[in-house]
């Protein structure tokens, strides 16, 4: 049996640190891509620092839960330029970068709230068919079936043009 080069053991977000080694390490991704960073650079006006000390405060609250965010995330992105293609850009480049720093539970639960926040703000802006990355649409017609109240026969024509 060939030799398997075996991924060495990372560990798990566990200090501010860690959260603003993954804040840092995932906004230098975002500038450097160009679908992502020209929305977010012209967002910001170019003033970076503010927004990452903003982003490792979000951080720290969801992952390590120390309540120094404080603030409304959807009203930031209600106007901006954006569209399930940057959602999904979004999700590649913060999983990535977390599956290159951390692994373990905490690693684990900030990807499923990334992923919860995408879908949410995707929602709320207008586009709440999602699919999943198994490709899986059906639990997420369901939900907005039952959130938004559309009539089955558009959930049935929307599932069929899938």
């Amino acid at each position: 049996m060939a030799d398997v080069e075996k991924r060495p053991q990372l560990a798990d977000i566990q200090t501010e640190e860690d959260v603003t080694l993954l804040v840092y390490t995932f906004y230098d991704k975002i500038r450097a891509d160009t679908l992502l960073g020209p929305v977010f650079d012209k967002a910001i006006a170019g003033d970076w620092e503010p927004h990452l000390q903003i982003m490792c405060n979000f951080w720290s609250t969801m992952l390590l839960y120390s309540g120094k965010y404080r603030g409304d995330p959807m009203s930031k992105h209600m106007t901006l330029p954006i569209d399930p293609r940057h959602f999904g850009q979004w999700l590649a480049l913060f999983t990535g970068t977390l599956d290159t720093l951390f692994q373990g539970e905490v690693a684990d639960n900030a990807k499923a709230r990334a992923n919860n926040i995408a879908r949410i703000m995707q929602s709320m802006l207008g586009f709440p068919l999602i699919i999943n990355k198994d490709g899986d649409m059906l639990k997420l017609l369901f939900c907005h079936y039952l959130c938004y109240g559309a009539g089955w026969s558009l959930v049935s024509v929307l599932w069929r043009r899938r």
